[in-house]
This record gives C-alpha cells, structure tokens and sequence, in this order.
C-alpha cells in the first residue's frame, strides 16, 4: 500500500526560523506518526524544501560514511547530516564540490548537546543542484510564506501559533519580519553587483 498521497507538504522555511525551531512533537500516539518541527511563526513542519549554497562538505562519519553539509542562505545557515540511510544524499554531498546551488528536501531533526541546547539540523530526502535563478526565486517565495505566517499568527483559530506563543519568544516574529526584508534586499545586491559599479 503507497503511503504517498498522505506525505506533508514540505514547508519553505528560512535558516534563522529553521533553526529556531527547537521543539518537536507528534499529533498522535501511533508508532509511525510523523514526527512535526514546530515553526516560531505559528506552523508546523514535518518536511522542509530549502535552496541556497552549498559551502562546506565533510565525512565525520567514524566506521562508515557519514556527511555534513552547510547550506547557506540570506538568513543563516542549515547544516545537512547524510549517511548509509540517505545513500543518494550522501553521494551527492561526497561528489559535489562546493560552492554550488542546492535545493534540499528533508526532515528537520533535533539534537541536546551536553550543555543543553538544542540544535536543529535537516536530514535530506534528496538533494539536487540547482541555478542561481531557481535560488533567488525560492528566497521570494520562502520570504512570501514567511509573511504569510506571521500574518495568521494572531488568528484565534490558529493552533500552532498558540503553542508557538508557549514555547518560543515573542520578539521572534519580528526579527523574522526584518530577516525577511534583508533576504529580498540581497537578491537586489546580486542585480545590481554590476562590474562598472567601480567609483
């Protein structure tokens, strides 16, 4: 039996935001119920779909292959872990040399350290190289559904916001607001880098 028309949407989500999202939960008791990242702007997210570059790749695996990736955007940075479950992801990540374009797939997965912080990272579906067009066109996008998050957050019916609101800062939102516009502002900073601007 396909379990495919029941896979969650993947959710456009900004580094900053991403990994802010420290807490995890389930919406049911049943041994294979998806695990969801709760999003500081009121949703929540058991896939993820980001696009920026590819800066850093590194086996830190001991016994076997295990690879980190850093993927970069406007906002911050996701790191990308891949090993023998993600074969394809893993692969791509030993065979890619950075920097390049990258769209990601994945489950956010949350880690304590010692020190008792949680960090966030993406654990890939799959990974494919991407133009910088298809990168500047994810980041008005995200920046869309960004907006359109906070803009639901204070709606009465919104249940993810109400556990957002008990679980993260409220000044949150609008940093992510500012996060927002500094990403779009990039996207004019790579327009406009023209080689005579020179004075």
């Amino acid at each position: 039996m396909s379990q495919a028309p029941t896979r969650e949407v993947a959710k456009r989500v900004f580094a900053r935001e991403f990994n802010d999202a420290t807490y995890t939960f389930k919406e049911s008791d049943e041994e294979r119920a998806p695990n969801f990242a709760l999003l500081p702007t009121g949703d929540r997210a058991n896939r993820v779909f980001v696009v920026g570059t590819l800066t850093e790749t590194e086996d830190i695996g001991d016994d076997s292959e295990y690879w980190r990736g850093r993927v970069v955007d406007p906002t911050g940075t996701f790191f990308i872990y891949a090993g023998q479950y993600q074969p394809e992801a893993a692969a791509f990540l030993r065979d890619t040399e950075p920097p390049a374009y990258v769209s990601v797939v994945g489950k956010p997965r949350t880690f304590e350290t010692d020190d008792g912080s949680i960090n966030v990272s993406l654990r890939p579906e799959s990974i494919t190289a991407v133009d910088e067009g298809t990168r500047d066109r994810w980041v008005v996008e995200t920046a869309d559904r960004t907006l359109d998050r906070i803009e639901a957050f204070d709606d009465d019916t919104n249940e993810y916001a109400a556990m957002a609101t008990e679980r993260y800062d409220a000044s949150l939102l609008d940093s992510y607001r500012e996060e927002v516009l500094t990403a779009l502002e990039s996207l004019d900073g790579v327009a406009e880098d023209e080689p005579e601007a020179t004075a």
